[in-house]
């Protein structure tokens, strides 16, 4: 907005920016990012926090806001800044839509993850009583700034986790997303999403890789941003993952955990007869060669019931479960019997 921007610049008071970032981050561009404050003349300070899923709590929360106090923030024109993977921005989140009942927050993800998933939509939350984000609200950023570059110096597995929320959506909404993965995953993972001139080939199958998951989950989101319609494929992969994700931390990330419960899903689509088994095949093939787990032993027949359960109470009395009913295709299907669900997890064990 020009006039906020002229607003800004006339003001003689100096520019003041708190600053939440991961300590892992802080360790690889913390000194750019201070660099960057002392160039712009802009008084700052910055927190650098252990932001994993183990230390995802209101504790965490109220440290960021102890700090803030502290700094005193100007809770409409002074943003909070947020740099880090998915955990970070949430609590981050969270804290900013706690004090003052709303102070600005902007969001700036490190990992792939949080590029295409978490730096998306309007929730944030902490986990709580060993559940998943059980604490938490809806409170979108003013801004999520997105850069390529980041994703440089995270390990190959990060890559390969934050490749399972894009497959989420290819699977779901967007057959040639579906191809990209399958055509061009080991670049991706090689090359760590960075735009090469070298590879022509591939095209620049990053950026719309990363652009045509983020679009086709603003498409589903923003209708939506505060789920009064529970009816969400987006949910894909979210039925099983949130309990096994907390059962087994931390030998599964969250995209991992989220391959893991779609997997199962490919399985119980096929016992459908929602699709037939070349589609399952190229479905597994594809989340192989972006080397996620499609099977993890912590994933027992006892914990898909618990989990289901926890769905049926928290959707409204429904399972809502979505479904690929082809590749790119998908709906939410209410009627799944236990029978159809136990032959695909025996289906499942077996291979």
């Amino acid at each position: 907005d020009p006039q906020q921007i002229e607003l800004a610049t006339a003001s003689k008071r100096k520019l003041r920016r708190f600053i939440v970032i991961d300590e892992v981050v802080d360790k690889l561009y913390g000194s750019k990012v201070r660099e960057y404050f002392e160039e712009n003349n802009v008084q700052h300070k910055i927190l650098a926090l252990p932001t994993t899923e183990e230390t995802k709590s209101m504790d965490l929360v109220l440290n960021i806001l102890h700090e803030v106090q502290s700094f005193s923030l100007d809770r409409r024109t002074e943003p909070i800044i947020a740099i880090g993977g998915g955990v970070c921005l949430d609590i981050v989140g969270l804290a900013a839509s706690l004090y003052r009942r709303r102070t600005p927050y902007i969001r700036v993800p490190t990992t792939l993850l949080s590029y295409v998933d978490a730096s998306v939509g309007a929730k944030n939350g902490v986990n709580f009583l060993q559940c998943k984000n059980k604490l938490g609200g809806y409170t979108p950023p003013v801004a999520s700034f997105l850069d390529r570059s980041f994703l440089q110096s995270i390990p190959r597995r990060h890559i390969s986790n934050g490749l399972g929320e894009i497959l989420k959506m290819a699977l779901m909404k967007h057959k040639g997303l579906f191809d990209l993965l399958k055509n061009h995953g080991k670049y991706l993972l090689d090359t760590k999403f960075q735009s090469c001139n070298s590879f022509a080939h591939h095209g620049d199958a990053a950026l719309q890789t990363t652009r045509i998951a983020i679009e086709t989950m603003l498409e589903e989101l923003a209708p939506n941003l505060w789920e009064d319609d529970l009816d969400r494929l987006v949910d894909f992969g979210h039925l099983i993952s949130p309990e096994l994700e907390m059962r087994v931390l931390p030998s599964l990330m969250h995209g991992e955990a989220v391959n893991v419960d779609m997997a199962f899903m490919t399985y119980v689509a096929h016992a459908r007869g929602l699709l037939d088994a070349g589609e399952k095949e190229q479905i597994l093939q594809c989340m192989r060669g972006l080397e996620l787990p499609v099977w993890h032993g912590g994933c027992s027949w006892v914990l898909i019931q618990r989990a289901l359960r926890e769905r049926l109470q928290h959707s409204g009395g429904q399972l809502r479960m979505p479904l690929p009913t082809g590749l790119g295709v998908a709906d939410i299907f209410n009627d799944t019997s236990e029978e159809t669900l136990e032959r695909a997890y025996e289906l499942w064990v077996k291979d």
